[in-house]
């Protein structure tokens, strides 16, 4: 898996950040109790030297060395209970100096050890889910928000619509780099966003990058980069772990456009990038608008799955009345 780089080191450098923060807030607190008190200056000057005299006394020789660390130990723990001691009787916290970590686990590094801690993992989904291009969908769109009580009023398109959904959520729990392509087929309102959402926002929980734009808008930056010189837009439809396009079919259909298709599929299935598709157009109408070179590629490599029912946005709208 790989998160997008750019939003890697954004999330590294806002921990490097919030590290240094707490930092400086600790000392900032030390300093004032300090100025306060000097009795408990004194005292943690004595504690920072500890470990300076555990190395002096380790060079003296091994001979009563034992004796030596262990009478510096009590020392410290004495010099550790007369300060709190203080703190409690001024009415401080007996923490009051220590660093404030947002994460005590990794301590706002991001990682534990050479593992990446759960706490920094969340903050790079949470922005991959920000630069995915799916934007609010993401509030409310899920697995567990799609209401298959939609499709009850025909049995068989209920039992399909259970089983796309099922597909879809094993499709999104086993993603990796060799998962393969979707397109979903249906006509509008019938829930194809819904679990391409659904699907994007497992793939990115698990740390891959994913990004989402309908054909017209990536047909669009196509256009911007050949004709307006405008490099570098259209990088991130080549190099995502996931690349979901929605509405195929509803961009203007030229040579160029179909040029732009044939190479985004083309390349991404040659490299085995996964792709999910949605479009509202059914086999013949999508064979009569791109050619054979791009419709054998889909029909080939890409499992199908076919939205059927009545518009959900119609029914919400009359269960709403």
């Amino acid at each position: 898996m790989a998160y997008n780089r750019d939003n890697f080191v954004k999330i590294k450098r806002e921990y490097e950040n919030k590290k240094r923060n707490a930092i400086a807030d600790a000392e900032s607190r030390t300093a004032v109790i300090h100025a306060k008190y000097p009795e408990i200056q004194k005292i943690d000057a004595e504690l920072r030297q500890t470990g300076i005299n555990i190395m002096r006394e380790t060079l003296k020789g091994k001979t009563g060395l034992e004796e030596r660390i262990k009478s510096l130990q009590e020392r410290n723990a004495f010099l550790q209970a007369e300060r709190n001691k203080l703190l409690t009787q001024y009415g401080l916290d007996t923490d009051c100096t220590d660093v404030k970590y947002e994460c005590n686990k990794c301590q706002d590094t991001g990682y534990v050890g050479i593992d990446m801690c759960d706490c920094f993992k969340n903050a790079l989904a949470k922005m991959e889910f920000e630069t995915s291009g799916l934007g609010s969908l993401l509030d409310n769109q899920s697995f567990e928000t799609f209401d298959l009580s939609y499709y009850l009023d025909d049995k068989q398109t209920y039992e399909k619509m259970q089983k796309n959904l099922e597909r879809c959520r094993d499709f999104a729990d086993n993603f990796n780099n060799k998962s393969g392509n979707i397109i979903f087929f249906g006509a509008t309102g019938l829930g194809k966003t819904h679990l391409s959402t659904s699907i994007a926002r497992k793939v990115i929980e698990k740390g891959y990058t994913v990004v989402y734009d309908s054909a017209p808008n990536i047909f669009n930056d196509f256009n911007k980069e050949q004709f307006k010189d405008e490099s570098g837009l259209t990088d991130k439809y080549f190099d995502c772990d996931m690349l979901i396009i929605d509405d195929l079919g509803t961009e203007m259909h030229t040579s160029f456009t179909v040029s732009c298709l044939y190479n985004i599929v083309n390349t991404r299935i040659n490299s085995g990038k996964s792709m999910i598709i949605n479009t509202n157009l059914n086999n013949k109408e999508l064979k009569k608008i791109y050619t054979d070179r791009i419709t054998s590629r889909i029909f080939g490599c890409f499992e199908l799955f076919l939205f059927e029912g009545k518009d959900i946005r119609h029914q919400k709208l009359q269960r709403s009345r």
